[in-house]
């Protein structure tokens, strides 16, 4: 499940034992993990663990998301372990690692994000078959929130799009429907959040069925936790890499320059558009993104705003 949305020095979602969700950011980067219990009959994976385990970190980033779910196991009580048992320990753990990939990364989102030319024939429709007369302002990553296409990513992917008053800005969405298939979309914000670096947008699917992702919780994350961040940095679509969750409660910046406490620090590489990943990146907590998006969806702003 997604317990976390990251922002770091890219583009990428990741995962922990449980699962999390992370979302790109410039440098420092933003995160947000997903949890998911593994092995559990209530587990989203159809992963068969034998052995004991340690947890594991999912980010998806837009840069990059996380979420945590058991994984890794060592053998029971044994002072020895022969050659052949440790290579197919380490083939089973590989062997779990692509299935996690393969069951969580169509959940994740590659956005892109243009700007049409100043011209009367301008449409926005034309750009799902051609973008040539687009350019192109940035691409990100998001997740899949609900059956009803709504897509959770960082604010400071979509800032053009929140605040264009020329009608040029728009957001095509790339992902896969359930039968495997990739689909391209336009997307509108229909709410955001600087102070949390979050916003949402809405596809319309056209009838075709989509993953949401699944979410869990944030709040029992542990240091040492592996971390796997799916995402597209640089445009490369559904790019793994892999770390440990290697701080919590960290601060860092939002975008209206507001601090935003509790943040997941990784060191799983997170490439933002700028740079390569500095190795210090940073998640937003799922239980922090649970707790704002809902209001985002119904009134386009955060609680905090309303009153």
């Amino acid at each position: 499940k997604i317990i976390h949305l990251s922002r770091g020095a890219g583009g990428k979602t990741v995962k922990r034992g449980m699962m999390h969700a992370c979302l790109q950011w410039p440098t420092p980067s933003l995160a947000a993990p997903i949890k998911c219990s593994v092995g559990s009959s209530t587990s989203p994976f159809p992963f068969d663990f034998q052995h004991s385990r340690r947890k594991a970190v999912i980010f998806i980033t837009a840069s990059l998301f996380t979420s945590s779910l058991n994984f890794n196991p060592n053998p029971p009580n044994s002072a020895f372990v022969s050659p052949a048992a440790a290579r197919e320990l380490d083939e089973e753990e590989e062997a779990r690692v692509v299935r996690l990939f393969e069951e969580t990364s169509p959940s994740v989102v590659f956005i892109k994000m243009l700007e049409l030319p100043n011209t009367s024939n301008s449409s926005k429709d034309i750009l799902l078959t051609d973008e040539t007369s687009a350019k192109v302002e940035g691409t990100g990553s998001g997740f899949l929130w609900d059956k009803f296409g709504h897509i959770v990513t960082n604010y400071h992917v979509v800032a053009k799009l929140a605040t264009d008053k020329s009608g040029l800005q728009c957001c095509k969405v790339t992902l896969v429907d359930a039968e495997g298939n990739k689909i391209s979309l336009l997307a509108d914000i229909i709410g955001f959040d600087p102070a949390y670096d979050l916003a949402v947008l809405k596809a319309d699917s056209d009838g075709k069925q989509i993953k949401p992702a699944i979410l869990g919780t944030s709040n029992d994350l542990q240091v040492g936790q592996s971390c796997f961040a799916i995402g597209n940095p640089y445009g490369y679509e559904n790019t793994l890499t892999t770390g440990v969750v290697s701080g919590l409660g960290r601060e860092i910046p939002s975008p209206n320059g507001q601090a935003i406490r509790g943040a997941i620090q990784t060191d799983a590489a997170i490439n933002a558009g700028t740079g390569m990943s500095s190795g210090v990146n940073f998640a937003i907590p799922i239980d922090m993104v649970v707790q704002t998006v809902p209001y985002l969806i119904v009134y386009g702003t955060p609680y905090s705003d309303r009153y």
